[in-house]
Formats: structure tokens, C-alpha cells, sequence
């Protein structure tokens, strides 16, 4: 949290005792220490921890089984679990944190590259989501899984977007439309997003290898064949930190949830996917002045850099019952996410192939960056595929593929049931 040791351990002290002493406050201002301490912790341990960290997603998988462990083992005071659980469920700290995220991701991108992608990138992304759900559907029909069953809970969460614009609100339109408990959805979709995020660590490590073998198949890092350099995502241009433009930018993402709220009293379809589409159409035609879009994403870079580890230490108390996530880690289960993965790979690579794309830089981006968890997951594939130059499209992937999945799992819930 780049505080020193010395300090963070004074700050920990003061939390846990009151902690244990039953001294802890309701609502945010208890929620927040407690949830930023233990969040810090456990991140920094599964940061440096060898095979979880290079394989299995790191500090955000072991904050989120760790925290549920505290809960589970009675090691956290009841008394505590219950501020925590309601700051999150209740008092809608998960919501205000996905607001920030969706606004914030979209409105941050380079238009340019935003309309450029949707027309030539888009249908890679597409390519690799269908065989993805169809690879794992269909196996999991022979195997006695179920198709809509394997699609629903595993292809689409690992499809989606990582953790906290992934799986997070995907439980959240699961549980609202099928009237079922947020946290067994998360239970059953998290084991399918670390391990599909392991395997796409690995596959791209054996695309590289690929590549290597095979010259013709690959563009070296270049994605798009006789073509010059991609335009850079200028994202990361919002200049030093201004405090009235993040107060701007926070009212500018609740605003948009608000209003995605709104259309959902009329339109059929999740809320969340009502305002993915309204700042998407915000941002494509240039509704809103560059500074406005540069304030919802330093809103957005403060929320995701300083709350992920609250947040994923509230999902993993609040939300994931430990017991039902080991029960569903099944050779059966297993299968199942290595089918959605290497669908991913295939349909990807097929419709970049067909697109003017090189097969193993379409099925890194479009494909893998989908199918792991998020930013750190596309850090982890790019660099074990050795082309860290493609992270502009990797994050296409994450914040647009992502997007599309919130939208397509609606269209899917109302297909299936």
C-alpha cells in the first residue's frame, strides 16, 4: 500500500484489537481498515508466493479463498464478518466500486481505438466467446454436467472480464435474475476463474512455443498482418492527480449506474448491462468532453488501485462459501475449464486467421486475454508469451470483451431458463 512496515504494523494493531475487542464500528468506517488491512496482507503474501503468484492469479485468488477461510474457520469474529457482509450487500459497496470500474475503463479509452476495434477486433473476441461456450457446453452434455449448466457457470465466467468486472457482476445478474443467493453464484464461478486463468497463463507460454516452430502463424508481436504499428491506448494520459476532477468522476460513474437503473425499469435487461451500452454509446459518438472522460478514469484508476484488495477481502467473506468451492474442483470441472480455454485459443485464432490477424497474436489477445482474470491476468499471459507490445489489445479485451459478456450473459439467462 506503500506504507511503511513499521507504520502499516501500528495501523494493524489498532484495527485488530478492536477487532477482537468487539470494538469495531458498523457501516464504512469500520468496514473500510478492516477490509484494506487484511485486503494489503493477504495480497502482498500471494504476490510472493511461488506457483501462486506465476500460475493461479496471485494476491486477488488469495485474498478472496483466504478471507473466506477466516470466516469459515471462525477465525474472523462473527461480530466483524457481519459489518463487512453488510457494507457490501446492504450499504452497496460492490456496486459503487463496479460503477467506477465500467465508467471509468470505457470513458478512459482512446476513441479512436475503441471504434477501430469494434470494427475489426471485435469479431476475434466474438470468434473465440462462441467456441469457448460451445467447446464447453457440449462436454459438459457428454460428461452429465449439464450444457446450459457448464456454460452458465463456467465458460462465461472465465469468458468474463477477470474478478471485479467479470465474475463479480455476472453473480450480481445471475442472483437478480434467477431470484438465487450472490454468493453461491460467485462460489461456483471463482474455481472456474482461477483455474481458467492458470491454464491461459500456460497456453500462452505454449503459443509462443508455437510460433517459434511454426514462423508462418505468428507476427512476432505484430498483431495485424501488413499493417503498421496499432495506435497506442492513450488511457494512461490523464495527467497528475486532480482532486475535483476525481469528485467529478465519481459523480459521473453513480450517475450512469443510476441511469442504467432507470432504463432497466423499461427495457428487459440487467441494469449493468444498460450502462456498459449507454457509456459505450457515450464515448463512440464523443458526448462527453475529453476532460470529463479523463475524470471518470482517474475516479476509476484511484477505486481499482487503492479498494481492489477491500473489495476482493469483502467477496471472499461476504460471498464465497469455502466449502462449496472445494466440492466443485471435480476432474470433471477441470475438463470442463480446459475445454473453454482452448476453445477460447481455437475460435479466436480461426477468425483472426480469416480477418487479416496472425493466428497466434489473435489467439493470445483475443482469445487468452479474455479467458484470464482481468489486467494482472493479461500481464501474466502477455509476458509469458513474450509480447508485452500487445497490452493495448489485451485490454480491449479485458474492458470491452469483458463488457460484451455482461451483456451477452443477460441475452443467455433469458435464453436458457
Amino acid at each position: 500500500m506503500g506504507i511503511p512496515v513499521g507504520l502499516f504494523t501500528v495501523l494493524t494493531v489498532i484495527i485488530m484489537s478492536a477487532t477482537y475487542l468487539g470494538a469495531l464500528p458498523g457501516g464504512m468506517v469500520g468496514a473500510f481498515p478492516i477490509m484494506m488491512i487484511i485486503g494489503a496482507i493477504l495480497n502482498e503474501i500471494g504476490d510472493h508466493t511461488p506457483i501462486l503468484k506465476d500460475y493461479l492469479g496471485g494476491g486477488p485468488i488469495l485474498i478472496i479463498f483466504g478471507s473466506a477461510a477466516l470466516v469459515g474457520y471462525g477465525i474472523l469474529p462473527e461480530k466483524s464478518a457481519a459489518i463487512i457482509t453488510s457494507f457490501m450487500k446492504k450499504e452497496g459497496f460492490l456496486s459503487f466500486y463496479i460503477a467506477a470500474l465500467i465508467c471509468g475503463s470505457i470513458l478512459g479509452m482512446d476513441r479512436k481505438l475503441l471504434i477501430k476495434a469494434a470494427v475489426r477486433y471485435l469479431p476475434v473476441i466474438l470468434g473465440g466467446v462462441c467456441t469457448a461456450l460451445l467447446l464447453c457446453g457440449v462436454a459438459g452434455m457428454l460428461m452429465g454436467f449439464g450444457f446450459e449448466e457448464a456454460v452458465l457457470y463456467i465458460a462465461l465466467p472465465i469468458m468474463g472480464g477477470g474478478m471485479g468486472a467479470g465474475a463479480v457482476p455476472l453473480s450480481q445478474i445471475f442472483g437478480s435474475t434467477l431470484n438465487m443467493d450472490v454468493g453461491s453464484m460467485l462460489s461456483k464461478m471463482v474455481p472456474a476463474l482461477a483455474l481458467g486463468n492458470a491454464l491461459a497463463i500456460v497456453c500462452g507460454g505454449l503459443l509462443h512455443r508455437l510460433g517459434s516452430v511454426v514462423p508462418g502463424l505468428s507476427g512476432n508481436g505484430k498483431l495485424l498482418k501488413n499493417q503498421e504499428a496499432e495506435a497506442e491506448d492513450t488511457a494512461d494520459t490523464a495527467g497528475s492527480i486532480d482532486y475535483m476532477a476525481m469528485g467529478i468522476g465519481l459523480l459521473l460513474a453513480t450517475t450512469f449506474f443510476v441511469w442504467g437503473k432507470i432504463l432497466g425499469k423499461y427495457i428487459p435487461i440487467h441494469s449493468y448491462a444498460l450502462m456498459i451500452l449507454s457509456v459505450g454509446a457515450v464515448k463512440a459518438f464523443g458526448l462527453l468532453p475529453r476532460k470529463y472522460e479523463l475524470c471518470a478514469f482517474q475516479w476509476f484508476r484511484f477505486v481499482m488501485i487503492s479498494l481492489t484488495p477491500a473489495l476482493l477481502m469483502g467477496i471472499g467473506v461476504a460471498y464465497t462459501n469455502l466449502q462449496q468451492v472445494i466440492d466443485a474442483l471435480t476432474i470433471q470441472y477441470i475438463i470442463l475449464v480446459a475445454m473453454t480455454v482452448i476453445g477460447s485459443i481455437i475460435g479466436s485464432g480461426f477468425m483472426g486467421l480469416i480477418l487479416g490477424f496472425y493466428p497466434v497474436e489473435a489467439a493470445i489477445t483475443g482469445g487468452l486475454c479474455m479467458a484470464n482474470m482481468g489486467g494482472t491476468g493479461d500481464v501474466a499471459v502477455l509476458s509469458a508469451s513474450k509480447r508485452m507490445q500487445l497490452m493495448p489489445f489485451a485490454q480491449i479485451s479485458s474492458r470491452i470483451g469483458g463488457a460484451f459478456m455482461l451483456i451477452l450473459a443477460t441475452a443467455l439467462l433469458k435464453m436458457f431458463m
